[in-house]
């Protein structure tokens, strides 16, 4: 089996509903993604979407040049020789973003998965049918929106709820964490977590994660820059509460072990997206998992990628939790149908491959090129 043609679809969705504080501004309109198709000549296809920043037409036309001729003629089945040869020619070539080679990584292992006929998540060798999952904020405009989103989700039957907090203030942040907190109570069957997105120094984050943690808040993620090891290191020595990063980093797994190693973060964040596919996101997990770290598996933002984050939280033991964006309806597109989430609990597919159909109508009003 080869792959004898790739495509690239370049779309954009308008999106009216999130305002620009809720995404911290800088001129948001709508999605651009991408989706990727690998064919074979066998006459098996798969495709999966892609991030593409702010530029779907940009991020399509680069990765069309530099990886259709890459994976053109390969065996889909050889995964670990495509990673290993793509981090090669990316080292001299090209230097693509974070989210480049992610969806056409996908695209492989959900080729192999269905010619198996089995499920993504048997397929990569299967750990649980059912994995808690809980919600990540936008920017809200008080602490009173995010204890009112946090007690719906509970009523939900979310099983946590994680902040992002506008950044402006640490008090103002810290605000909402002890409102979300006093409306919730003390019940320890919702998880609740922070994610200030690197908007701190370390002394307001050791002020902060102290301050979590007379909350009994569940982690505290991000609060300094990926890149900023020395000062997570010391944060992480500082703090009770484990400290989450590296999901900005690239070139996972190889940049994320010294943070393993040397206990830069208590715990370490990988995704579909961001972490170069499956591939990624797995070396990246087992290379925790023998150092006792968890892995918690980041949201890849648009449905169907967050599907193969669940086929990911399925296949491996380390990670607590399946993350979703909020609302979750303004983000479930691109897939015929609701994520498997009943209860709280996101179950993993039990029909072949993704286990899911893509949305074609969908994608095709959403289309602006093909590449």
């Amino acid at each position: 089996m080869r792959i004898c043609a790739v495509e690239i679809r370049c779309c954009r969705r308008s999106e009216k509903r999130f305002t620009q504080a809720a995404l911290r501004g800088n001129g948001f309109k709508g999605f651009d993604f991408l989706v990727v198709t690998l064919r074979t000549d066998e006459g098996l296809a798969a495709s999966m979407f892609g991030f593409a920043g702010r530029s779907a037409e940009g991020s399509g036309r680069l990765f069309a040049e530099s990886l259709r001729p890459f994976l053109i003629g390969r065996d889909p089945l050889e995964r670990e020789r495509a990673w290993r040869d793509f981090r090669t020619a990316d080292r001299w070539w090209t230097l693509l973003p974070v989210y480049a080679y992610g969806p056409f990584d996908v695209c492989l292992w959900l080729l192999g998965a269905e010619a198996a006929g089995q499920p993504l998540w048997q397929y990569i060798g299967g750990a649980r049918e059912v994995v808690p999952a809980y919600v990540s904020s936008l920017v809200l405009p008080s602490a009173a929106a995010y204890a009112e989103e946090a007690l719906a989700l509970r009523a939900g039957g979310w099983r946590g709820y994680k902040l992002h907090t506008p950044g402006r203030d640490v008090r103002e942040d810290l605000a909402a964490h002890a409102a979300v907190r006093e409306a919730i109570g003390e019940d320890a069957s919702f998880a609740l977590m922070s994610d200030p997105v690197a908007s701190m120094n370390l002394e307001q984050a050791t002020r902060f994660g102290r301050a979590l943690e007379k909350l009994d808040y569940h982690w505290f993620e991000e609060p300094l820059h990926d890149e900023d090891m020395h000062a997570l290191r010391e944060l992480s020595r500082r703090l009770e509460i484990p400290v989450v990063g590296t999901e900005v980093l690239a070139k996972h797994p190889y940049s994320v072990a010294e943070c393993i190693s040397t206990r830069v973060v208590d715990r370490v964040r990988a995704d579909v997206s961001w972490t170069g596919g499956v591939s990624g996101v797995l070396k990246t997990a087992r290379l925790a998992e023998a150092f006792g770290v968890n892995c918690e598996i980041h949201t890849s933002i648009f449905h169907p990628l967050d599907l193969v984050n669940l086929h990911c939280c399925a296949a491996v033991g380390n990670c607590d939790f399946f993350e979703l964006l909020g609302p979750v309806e303004g983000f479930a597109f691109g897939l015929q149908g609701a994520l498997p989430i009943e209860a709280g609990m996101a179950r993993a597919p039990a029909a072949p491959g993704l286990g899911m159909q893509l949305d074609w109508d969908e994608i095709d009003a959403c289309t602006i090129a093909v590449v």
